[in-house]
Formats: structure tokens, sequence, C-alpha cells
């Protein structure tokens, strides 16, 4: 064999000179290019693989690029921007932002970001649990477009397979909670238990409300918070210092089985709160409630919690489907999304959300709650547990979790530890020696284990579904009582566990939760219900403010990895390196492209973003001694949340008017904020405007709020228009939220996972969110806790991270610009046929428009929803309907949509616009037509005649590109609002 040659030292030295000389050089040409890539779009179709994913994310390739273009008489995207984009914002910097990836190596870095964190197994509970999700439900929903992809379920004709099993999920919260009525999940228990706070305030007019001191801490700090922004005095305390005589008290709140795992009686408590008129409201775990005697057989009047534990992975915090039930008296008072069953045109059972004139864009100010999302994909996962087990598989997991624990106890005490719970369902409250605590902690971290330790010395485990017989030997050693063997304890298995507070109700007894014990049942089941519903995997959804993008497969892969997914929110920093670096990278790429300062991770909404923000700023005017400052300027054109989120954060709200083409009327403006100069505290403005207009006053805008001693809140619903091409923190913004499951690539997922972290300028970074159980959190002055988790919903975090990671600043500049163009290639190709309503000073729109149908109502007798149900009948969701002008349609395309999908769906509209003519000239009857009969379902082949005054062609086949082939059909005819709203049925029967 040869002997390897010794490398001179002078020539080694030669090398490494060399070496380092052309890594200078790369760097400079990395650098130079990624600067050039973000002023030109012509790099990115370039033979560069790095930007291959570029390429595959937007919809039109550079022929089609350049038909749009001609169509507009432009010559390049940059004289697109210029012409959309005031030159008075206009981003003319750098993004330092890496340079693109290919998917392959994003994911090793991914990767690499994910093998930092350390998975141990965590014992810690507080609301969280790890647990085995059935390999059928993560392969065919969790990981499924055609389940993540879809838009929250408006169009209920084309979202009926989720709907139904949204239904399912609120029949075993029902169930399991012993109340008739549950929504459609919350977005985590902190917030449900916030939610509950705001009900109890509305129904009873009162200012105090008293807390049990044994809730989870971080349900404690968001309840507080939510309070403090009503003015409401939070009082928190043992169950049994509790005095409503003074008839005050709105509501109390209390944990069962409580934050430290005891199962107490509450009788006594809740017949006193009831005797002074005041609300009930339990904390549980449904799990637990399989062995449990229900809340709702106590009296209890809501009841929330987190359903995590039945089939979704501990995510480092979510996303989670919060529970909450409550009692027959509060049904049109409970917040969030709530599916009820209804009938369709041919009377069929048919699904819907009920109640939806609660929602925020009708009642602004005065809706029940700021909350405009669920987490639904998340609740459809659980259902599908509920449904994979069954009744008597959860009670089999919740006796195996209980036994195992009681072995754990009877083990503990016979080597003399003091147990402090007399009852319990999995968790236990230890008090060693003082002199115990550190081995145990040192043999704990040996076996990678994390425990609860509490302050006072105590020790808390909390055992789950994946835990067997070995993890329960490693805790014995780990308490150094492994060397003598006890019987094992066999209360579990009697009734005299829990005595009168053991389960005697059935629960789950609808045939859908037995019926499907097979995988085979199941999948088929799974798919059943994906077939009845359209999402990004069937047609465009171009709904406008919402921005429905491509959620790339390489994008949503890391969310299933271990290192990400089956971390809990409260171990030890060590633990989660790996998420330390994403949330450092992630926020510096998010203050490149917005310029902003600061990011809190926190809001796991658009909404709770929304709330985040106002809060920061309330803080910051109180701060600086000013704290009456609490008028809120709001455009009336607004998000409805925008209004909701400032009323719960105690502001007074302006209304600011517009002009005639739409945009803010700035002369309202200066005399709202004069006339309100000492007590004004902020304006909000989203921007482009919800008109779909870069509006040129924006910065007009801003210097007249800060002039009167404002600050100026960003809605960032709109962020999809500026990415790249102007920054909010640049042009006066103080602080915005970041819809991250719309610009972000995050999917929708039926209506939620959502992630709303807030930007803010750095003299407003001291007030961001805080977190009782995360002390590095690097805060001077937080305004309080926003949600259950220090950083939210933080596994779907890895989503965003490779989107811009794959994009880098020259492809995120470029998807904009694309945006841009497919919107007003569809306006152009619209526009005679529709009167569009609102364009920029240069004849051009952003993002997104808005089409006026309203005047059709007089002349056929058609409104905008039957558009919309017609587009169904060509395979489309319909763009927002009538907001935000009533009698309107916003179209948003997204630039993830190619050319060919932008025909198929103008020329969809052009085809409805020609239905619409035929009824205006009397070919067709006004009420009995292809629109106000839409959406045809295969309902209509049941009918042993044609008996519609049109050719059963046009009903279902309406376009040549609407084939047998390619048709996708609504599940149902046309859904009966009013009959569900009069018939509030909200459960299986």
């Amino acid at each position: 064999m040869n002997k390897p040659m010794k490398m001179n030292a002078s020539i080694r030295r030669l090398l490494v000179h060399h070496r380092s000389t052309v890594t200078r050089l790369f760097q400079r040409n990395v650098q130079h290019q990624s600067s050039t890539t973000q002023k030109s779009s012509t790099n990115i179709s370039d033979s560069n693989p790095a930007y291959d994913f570029v390429r595959r994310h937007l919809g039109p390739n550079e022929q089609q690029t350049k038909e749009m273009l001609d169509l507009l008489g432009l010559k390049s995207l940059e004289e697109l921007t210029e012409r959309t984009v005031p030159a008075s914002i206009r981003f003319q910097g750098t993004m330092h932002i890496p340079d693109a990836l290919s998917e392959h190596r994003a994911l090793k870095e991914a990767e690499e970001i994910s093998n930092q964190n350390s998975v141990w197994r965590s014992y810690i509970g507080l609301g969280y649990n790890d647990c085995i999700i059935p390999t059928v439900i993560q392969r065919s929903l969790f990981e499924n477009p055609g389940w993540y992809t879809q838009y929250t379920p408006y169009q209920a004709e084309l979202s009926q397979g989720r709907l139904e099993s949204l239904l399912n999920y609120q029949t075993a919260v029902s169930d399991l909670t012993g109340l008739p009525f549950a929504n459609a999940s919350l977005l985590d228990e902190g917030t449900a238990a916030a939610e509950a706070l705001g009900m109890c305030i509305r129904h009873k007019k009162r200012t105090r409300v008293f807390l049990s001191d044994k809730i989870h801490p971080h349900v404690i700090e968001v309840v507080r918070t939510r309070a403090a922004g009503f003015g409401i005095n939070i009082e928190v305390m043992p169950v049994t210092n509790m005095d409503f005589s003074s008839k005050d008290v709105a509501g109390v709140l209390f944990q069962y089985p409580d934050t430290d795992g005891n199962i107490l009686e509450y009788t006594d408590l809740i017949a006193k709160a009831r005797e002074n008129q005041t609300m009930v409201i339990c904390g549980s775990d449904l799990l637990a409630l399989c062995l449990l005697k229900p809340p709702g057989e106590m009296g209890v009047d809501i009841c929330y919690g987190n359903s995590q534990r039945l089939g979704v992975p501990l995510g480092f915090g979510g996303p989670h489907a919060a529970f909450f039930s409550c009692a027959e008296q509060y049904k049109r008072d409970m917040p969030g999304r709530i599916v009820g069953q209804s009938i369709d045109s041919h009377g069929a059972k048919a699904f819907r959300l009920a109640l939806q004139t609660r929602e925020q864009h009708i009642r602004q100010e005065r809706a029940t709650s700021n909350i405009c999302t669920a987490q639904a994909l998340l609740a459809n996962m659980v259902a599908m547990y509920c449904l994979y087990h069954g009744k008597q598989g959860l009670r089999n997991i919740a006796l195996k979790i209980h036994q195992l624990t009681a072995d754990l106890a009877h083990s503990l005490r016979s080597f003399g530890y003091k147990i402090e719970n007399d009852l319990y369902f999995d968790t236990l409250k230890i008090t060693p020696k003082s002199a115990q605590i550190k081995e145990i902690q040192k043999r704990a971290n040996k076996k990678q284990i994390n425990l609860r330790y509490f302050q006072d010395g105590t020790i808390g485990v909390s055992l789950d579904e994946t835990v067997n017989e070995d993890d329960i030997l490693d805790l014995e050693w780990i308490f150094n009582t492994q060397n003598k063997k006890t019987e094992s304890s066999q209360q579990s298995n009697s009734k005299l566990s829990f005595g009168n507070l053991a389960r005697e109700s059935n629960f789950l007894i609808h045939d859908v939760f037995n019926r499907y014990r097979s995988e085979t049942k199941l999948m088929r089941y799974m798919k059943h219900l994906e077939n009845k519903d359209i999402s990004l995997v069937h047609s465009m959804i171009p709904l406008g403010s919402c921005t429905m993008k491509l959620n790339a497969a390489a994008e949503l892969t890391p969310v299933s990895w271990a290192g990400f997914n089956k971390i809990h929110p409260f171990v030890p920093k060590e633990q989660w390196r790996g998420y330390e670096r994403l949330l450092k990278d992630l926020e510096h790429y998010l203050c490149e492209i917005t310029g902003y300062d600061k990011i809190s991770f926190q809001p796991n909404s658009g909404a709770q973003g929304e709330y985040a923000g106002l809060r920061v700023i309330r803080a910051y005017h109180e701060h600086r001694g000013t704290p009456e400052r609490n008028v809120c300027l709001i455009p009336i054109s607004a998000h409805g949340t925008n209004f909701a989120s400032a009323a719960m954060c105690g502001m007074k709200i302006e209304k600011i008017l517009l002009d005639k083409q739409g945009g803010i009327d700035m002369k309202n403006v200066a005399d709202l904020a004069g006339k309100h100069k000492e007590t004004l505290a902020a304006g909000i403005v989203t921007y482009p405007s919800t008109s779909g207009v870069f509006e040129e006053t924006i910065k007009e805008f801003c210097d007249i709020i800060h002039h009167n001693g404002g600050q100026v809140y960003l809605d960032g619903a709109n962020m999809n228009a500026q990415v790249g091409l102007c920054r909010p923190g640049d042009y006066g913004s103080d602080v915005s939220h970041l819809n991250l499951h719309k610009t972000f690539c995050i999917p929708h997922g039926g209506g939620g996972p959502g992630m709303g972290p807030i930007g803010v300028k750095k003299h407003l970074s001291p007030f961001l969110p805080g977190h009782p159980l995360l002390d590095d959190l690097n805060n001077l002055k937080p305004f309080g806790t926003i949600s259950s988790a220090p950083f939210g919903s933080t596994s779907i975090l890895p989503i965003s991270w490779m989107y811009i990671r794959m994009m880098g600043a020259g492809g995120l500049r470029r998807a904009t610009q694309t945006a841009i163009l497919n919107a007003n290639y569809m306006l152009k190709r619209l526009e005679s046929s529709y009167k569009v309503l609102f364009k920029g000073s240069s004849g051009f729109v952003a993002h997104e428009f808005i089409i006026d149908v309203g005047h059709f109502k007089q002349s056929a007798n058609v409104e905008a929803v039957d558009i919309a149900k017609r587009l169904q009948d060509y395979g489309f969701h319909s763009p927002t309907v009538s907001w935000p002008v009533a009698g309107s349609l916003m179209i948003e395309p997204t630039e993830s949509e190619d050319k060919d999908e932008l025909d198929r769906f103008c020329d969809s509209l052009i085809e409805i616009r020609k239905e619409i003519s035929d009824i205006e000239a009397g070919k067709y009857d006004r009420k009995n037509n292809p629109l106000k009969n839409a959406p045809h379902s295969q309902h209509i082949f049941l009918h042993e005649k044609w008996t519609l005054p049109y050719p059963l062609q046009k009903a279902v086949f309406p376009i040549k590109f609407v084939s047998p082939n390619y048709k996708f059909w609504p599940s149902c005819g046309r859904v009966n609002d009013v009959y569900g709203d009069k018939n509030l049925k909200c459960r299986l029967e």
C-alpha cells in the first residue's frame, strides 16, 4: 500500500491561502447575486439549481409571464412594480437573507436544526402529554394535502367532509364533558379559558372573577391578561377561600383534575356559586373524563381544556385543538366556529357553520370575541382518534395510565415518599426529603427524563399513553425505589378508586364511534370525507385577504419529524437548541422582510396577533405615564377582528370614513386624530388597503397618527403584496402581525392552524408578551401572556423557515411581483364583464381586487352568494363574498397559480356573466335558473325526470373544461342557513 505523501508546510499555506481567496470571491459573488436578484427578476429563471424551488413555487412560467405582461401593456415585472407600489415607500435596500437553497439542501439544513433538539421523555404535564398518533391518521389526514390545504368551511356545499368530521369532534367533546353544546375547537387551553371569562363577563355584567390557585400557571396568566383588557378584577385563591355572598362575582374557574393532579369534590363550591348567580367554569382533561364524573353532571356551565393528548403531537406547544363546551342557555354566545346540522335544497341532511351572524366582520366591536379561526386540522385528528379507539379503547388507555400511576404511587409511598394527592388520575405531586432533590434531578437527567420541579421542592410526575412498565422502572430508579418490589396496586380497576366521582354515564355511543374498528374502514371513511371537500389539490381558492398559496411538500416535511414534534413546551432550554436556532433565524428573516426590530412568536393566530400588538401599544403608553391614551382609529373597511381586538383591549373606537375611490379619507383621519390628540392611542391600517390598492397616502396616515401622539398598527393580512417591495417598519408602522398561514405558507388546515407573530419597532420591544414558565424571553416590561405556550404553535414554524430558506431574497421578491401580476391579469380579463370597484392612480391594483355584483340584484335577482354557489358547478371555491363591500366579490389569485388556472377561473366568471345576461333578457326565470339553483349536486340524478327550465348539460357541465373526467361534484345542494339556525343541532343524535 502506498504511504500518503507528507505535505510541505509552505505548500499547505499556499493551498489554504488559495482556498480562502476562492471562498471570499465566491461569497462576494453570492452577496452580489443576492443583491441583484432582489432588484431584477431575470436571474430567477437562469439555470442556477438553487432557484429550482422558486420556479416550482411560482405558477406562471417565463412564457406565461410575458403573455400576461403583454396583455397589461407592460415590458417587465419591474415596470409593474413601479406602476403599483408608490415610489415614496418602495424598498431600495437589500434584505439580508441567505441565498435560496434547493429542496434537498434546505431539508438537510432543517434536519441539522431538528437534531439539535433533544427528545427526552417528558412527564411534566401542565396540560401537555405525549401520545401515540395512529399511523393511519398521520398519513391519511395530518400529512394529506386534501385535508390540510382546505379553507375555512364558509362554502358548506364544498366542505361537507370536514364539517362532518368536526361535528364528530363536537359530539365527542360534548359526550365526554357532559355538556350539550361544544364548538369546533379554539386555539389553546389558555385562550379557551380566557374566552370562557369573556362569556361570563358578558352574561353577568359583573367585574370580579375567582380563579383557583390550582389551575395551570400559564392558563392563569392568559386569563389575567385578558381580564386586564376588560378592566376585570381577577382574584386567585384556594377554592376553600371563595365567598360569593357579595353577589358581584361573574364567574369562578377551577380545574378538575387540578394542576397538581388532585381530583376534588366541587359540589359545595358549585352550589354556592349558582346560589349567587355566578357562572361556573371548569378546566378538564378529556382522557380523565373517560373515568371521572363529567363536569356537566356536576352543574358546571362551561368546560374547557386541551384535546392534544387524543392523538396530536406535543409540538413544543402547538398547534393543538382546545375544546370548549357549555350548557344549553349559553349556546348562542359560544365563541369560535360551531358546526351545525341543517338541510339542503333537496331536503337532505347537510352540515354548515352555525350562527355565522356572530362573525366579527358583521358585528365588529360588538362581536362576542375576536376569535376568527379554530384548530380544525388538529380537531379532525382528535375526532379520528376517537373513532379509531371508540369508547372502550379510550377507557382502556385511561385505565392503563391510571393503573401505572397507582403502581408508581404505591412504590413511592412504600419507600417513605409523601404523595400529596388523595385522588388522582395520571399526575402525582411528590414530596422528597430536601437532601434527595438534587440526586433525583441528577438521576432523571441521566435517564433523559423531564419531571416537573416545583419551587417548594416538590416534584410532579404526569404519565401518558406512551408509558409502559419499563418506564415505571426507570421512574422508580430515579426515586431510588427499585430495590424493593411491591405488589401492584389494583385500585384503578375499582369504582372505589374515584368514589362518587367515578363516571357512570355512557359516552361515544353514536354509531360513528363504533363503526370503524379496522384500519381499512377508517382509511376509507377518511377518504370518503376528503372526497367531499374542495381544496388546493383540486383548483385555486381565490379568496381576497386570505392568500391560499402553495403549501409545498418540502415545507411540510419537517413538521412530522420527532425532533420538532415530540418536545414538551416547558423542557429546559438545553433541550430546544434547535428551536432556538430556528426562532432566531425566523426573527432575523422576518425583521429583514418587514423593517421591524423584534418579533414575538407567541400569538397563535392573526386575531391573537392583533390583540397582542394593541396591548403592546397600551403598555407603551402606560409606561410613558399616559394611560388615558385609549382611542383607536379604524377604517370602516378594516377586517372585523380589528374592531373586536381593540374593544378587548379596552380601547374606544372611532371609525375612519373612506373616500370615493375606496381609500382612507385622509381629511377624516386628520380631523379625528386632532379631536382626540390628548387620548389617541393608535391608528389601525391595512396595507395594501382592503380595497386592493397601494394607497399613496400611507406615509401621511402614519405621520398624522404619530404627530398626535399615537402609534400605528398595521394589519399584516396583505403582506403578500409587500415582501421585497416595501417594508412596514420603513414607511411608518410601529407594530403589525404577520399571518404565517398566508404569506409564509403555513396551510390553513380547513380553518386552522394559524400563526400570527407580531413585529415591533425598537421602542415597543420591551412590552412584548412574556410567559410565566419561561424566564429567558429578554422582556423588560411585558404586558402579559397571550398564549399557553411561550412561542405559540411552534411546531409549524419550520414551514415558514423552509419557505424563506428555499426562496431566498430574490425569490421572495419575485413571488410578490407574480402575485400582483396575476391579480392585474385577472382584472384585465374580467373588467369587460364586471365593474372593478377600485384601482390605484395608475390603473393597477395590488395582489387582490374587488368586482361589484350588487347591481345584478335589481337587473336579474342575482346576489353575490348566487355567483359563489354557481362557481361550485365550475369546480371552484368562490372569492370572498360581500366584504369589504356588500354585493361584491374580492379575488386574490396568489403567485402559485399559473395562467391556465387563472384563465379557467376567469372563463367561469365570464360564462356566469352570460348566464346573468340570459336572466336579464328573460331566457331564464328570475327565481328558477342555473344561479338560483346552484350548486347542482349529484342528487339531481335521483330524479326520474329533469324538471328544471334549462338543460341538464348546462347545470352540471357549464363550460368546456368541466367534463365528466374532471368534474368536482358538490356533495349536497344549497344548504339552508336559516333552517339550521332555527333548528340548532350541533352534535350527532
